[in-house]
């Protein structure tokens, strides 16, 4: 079911990230496709918004703003199982949150001179929440959270509109809107909500920030339309790379690489091992596991394809420099001294360490946040967190006397460059007669 990639005896100089694929992801090819949407909605705005509901999800709609009554009504009617979950996952999520929230800092250089480090949360975002092939009502808590610990002032949500839901997002999804007292939510999918967001359109006002995962066209979106909006990241298709050795329980690694590759057909899963034992184990039990799982069409692909396979290495030293190489989205370690592995990973979007800390803990209730770096990323980006909703800004304060102290400095450099209008504008301070000081 899935392929083995033998990269032991490997030359020095490897270039590992390549030698280990991934699922063929082409943002942009893409642009093309969503070029045409994106201005539609930019100059038709609602009317636009409804053809494209229609054409694609096949949803007739008048308006596209969730009613309240709507919100309200699917958090009175959610299980209350789902909802203990979600609160719990909520209430995880906001301690690692509140716990990251970085104070300002101010730096005193001398008498009279000072820069302050100020942290300011952006003033208003667009949350997209996919709800395509699967409603990902985690999603909502993982961008509605750390939003509301920064200090967002305006929180806006799309997903989806649902042809067996009345042309609404999923009613779990609108519960856990609810549920976290966010009432501006859309109905509104693909990379029309994309637009929706960037140009304001269809009633919602325009946001400075776009966050969310979603598929190729939503992210193809993002790409095109970032610098007119702030967007977190371009994130693709879910993957898992798993570290282990022979000390690793083959139907937990199995499990574990079935569970991401249930995401889509394009998802990447890749088990990183030195055991060849273990390799053959995790064979077995995948053939066994995905027999019997419900998403079994979609698994197969996932497993099946070029993006996914079993490489074997050497050693855990060979393997290291592999998963760092590949820079995952998210890494499992299953190894002996594990945190010692762990501690050695430098690109990972997420790393689990242990059998007991599997990559289903991250999406639900970990208190980590699961919208992350994919397509190698990892090795310049990290995943969403309080952070992303928050600005830092410098606040210059200098007297008289502190300018003067740094006055020959500044002009000199000026001219250095080739600037005199800027050694003009601290000279001017000084030549005046009576200069406030």
């Amino acid at each position: 079911m899935i392929r083995r990639i033998d990269l032991r005896g490997s030359a020095p100089g490897t270039d590992y990230r390549s030698a280990v694929p991934r699922s063929d992801f082409d943002v942009e090819a893409a642009i093309h496709v969503v070029r045409p949407i994106c201005d539609d909605v930019r100059d038709r705005g609602l009317d636009a918004i409804r053809d494209y509901s229609l054409k694609f999800d096949g949803v007739e709609q008048s308006e596209v703003r969730v009613p309240a009554e709507a919100l309200s009504g699917a958090l009175a009617e959610l299980d209350p199982e789902v909802r203990a979950g979600l609160e719990e996952s909520i209430r995880r999520l906001r301690a690692t949150c509140t716990a990251e929230l970085e104070s300002d800092v101010l730096t005193e250089l001398a008498p009279g001179a000072s820069v302050a480090h100020r942290k300011i949360p952006v003033r208003r975002v667009g949350l997209y929440v996919p709800g395509g092939v699967a409603p990902l009502v985690s999603s909502v808590v993982m961008n509605v959270v750390p939003a509301q610990v920064a200090g967002v002032q305006s929180i806006a949500l799309t997903s989806s509109p649902q042809k067996e839901f009345g042309g609404l997002p999923h009613p779990t999804i609108l519960a856990a809107c609810a549920l976290l007292g966010v009432d501006e939510v859309y109905a509104v999918g693909g990379a029309q909500a994309i637009a929706m967001f960037a140009y304001g359109a269809a009633g919602c006002e325009k946001v400075d920030l776009v966050t969310g995962p979603g598929n190729i066209y939503t992210v193809s979106a993002k790409r095109l339309l970032k610098g007119i909006v702030g967007i977190d990241s371009e994130a693709g298709p879910t993957e898992i790379a798993v570290l282990a050795d022979d000390t690793a329980d083959a139907a937990f690694v199995a499990a574990d690489l079935v569970s991401q590759a249930e995401h889509d057909p394009l998802a990447s899963a890749v088990l990183v091992t030195p055991s060849e034992a273990l390799a053959a184990d995790v064979e077995a039990e995948l053939e066994k596991q995905v027999a019997v799982t419900r998403h079994v069409d979609r698994i197969r692909a996932a497993l099946t394809g070029q993006q996914s396979g079993i490489v074997l290495v050497d050693d855990l030293e060979q393997g290291l420099a592999i998963v760092n190489a590949y820079a995952a989205e998210h890494l499992e370690i299953h190894t002996r001294d594990a945190e010692e592995w762990a501690a050695r990973v430098h690109n990972a979007g997420a790393i689990f360490v242990g059998p007991w800390a599997p990559v289903s803990l991250g999406d639900y209730c970990a208190g980590s946040n699961h919208v992350l770096p994919t397509a190698g990323c990892a090795c310049h980006s990290s995943g969403l967190s309080v952070r992303a909703f928050i600005k830092s800004v410098h606040v210059v304060s200098y007297d008289r006397d502190a300018l003067g102290e740094v006055a020959d400095h500044v002009t000199t450099l000026a001219e250095a460059e080739d600037l005199p209008g800027h050694a003009a504008a601290v000279r001017v301070r000084f030549q005046q007669a009576g200069a406030p000081a």
